[in-house]
């Protein structure tokens, strides 16, 4: 195994059986993958496409029917490297009684960590994942949300060197979203190899270096997200400090016609709704007490009405 391989996977199958030992159904299917070091990796699929069985076997948590799992260049089912492991499950299974402290604080004493480290570190992860106003209250009265903030700085309470996040976005309004991606992005700066798994396809493609797309257990599709979203048969052109006209259409068409092509949009770019509302955000916490007002002619139009 290579030295910046942090995750390898040959012909790994997990295939369930019944009580008699009849094959039920099988989840993976020969998987052949290799996760690099300090790379965004994205595992997508349908439910049922073996995304989870996957990452329970490179926890050593199942036990593969054939093929091999490598974790650190450890077998995947030696447990010792899970000290080297972040993990924050799709749904945190915390306990609901204790507040954030004493949450990282249990966790922390799991991997050993000394009370001083423990301190240090839970504060600084409270901090990060924004919740030092309710360090204090119990897991039981946070939201969806809070909790999967917690979660997280729980999966970091190791200081991992890969961490591994199943749906991170679940819960979250598009600004804890947007924290989430940026906060993954800084764990790629620092070093840190993350797989993570999502049905938010826009998530995966802003923070993803390489995807994986399983189905029924079988990989379909593997690469950069770059190479497999880019659309070979079309050209992309875009100008500035110019109006769209009829006159500037047919120059257009004539200009492509003569290089064996053919023009077929010609329109100014859309952002996104994540990029429309984050900044529609920004612009209120700027400027406090700003409403919207409808344009004079809807005024007038509703006033006659």
């Amino acid at each position: 195994m290579a030295q910046d391989v942090v995750v390898e996977t040959r012909s790994l199958t997990k295939i369930y059986r019944d009580f008699w030992g009849r094959k039920k159904k099988t989840a993976l299917n020969a998987l052949d993958l290799k996760i690099h070091k300090g790379e965004i990796f994205g595992l997508l699929g349908p439910n049922g496409s073996g995304k989870t069985t996957t990452i329970k076997l490179l926890l050593g948590l199942l036990f593969p029917t054939s093929g091999d799992a490598f974790v650190f260049g450890e077998p995947a089912a030696k447990v010792e490297k899970n000290e080297r492991i972040g993990y924050l499950p799709e749904e945190s299974y915390l306990y609901r009684f204790l507040n954030a402290e004493e949450t990282l604080d249990f966790y922390g004493r799991l991997f050993d960590i000394d009370a001083e480290t423990r301190r240090r570190r839970s504060a600084e992860l409270i901090e990060m994942v924004g919740l030092g106003a309710d360090k204090k209250r119990i897991l039981k009265e946070y939201s969806k949300g809070m909790r999967q903030r917690i979660g997280l700085a729980q999966a970091l309470i190791n200081n991992p060197e890969l961490v591994i996040l199943d749906e991170p976005t679940s819960g979250l309004d598009p600004l804890g979203t947007r924290w989430m991606k940026d906060l993954i992005l800084d764990l790629r700066k620092q070093g840190k190899t993350v797989l993570m798994c999502s049905h938010r396809l826009d998530d995966v493609q802003d923070v993803c270096d390489r995807i994986a797309i399983l189905y029924n257990g079988d990989l379909q599709t593997l690469g950069k997200v770059s190479s497999l979203l880019e659309d070979a048969a079309r050209l992309e052109v875009r100008a500035k400090k110019v109006r769209e006209s009829a006159e500037l259409k047919a120059d257009l068409e004539a200009v492509f016609r003569k290089h064996g092509g053919e023009l077929e949009l010609v329109g100014h770019p859309t952002t996104t709704l994540e990029d429309l509302f984050l900044r529609i955000v920004e612009e209120s916490k700027a400027r406090p007490g700003r409403r919207y007002l409808p344009p004079a002619e809807e005024a007038a139009g509703a006033k006659k009405g």
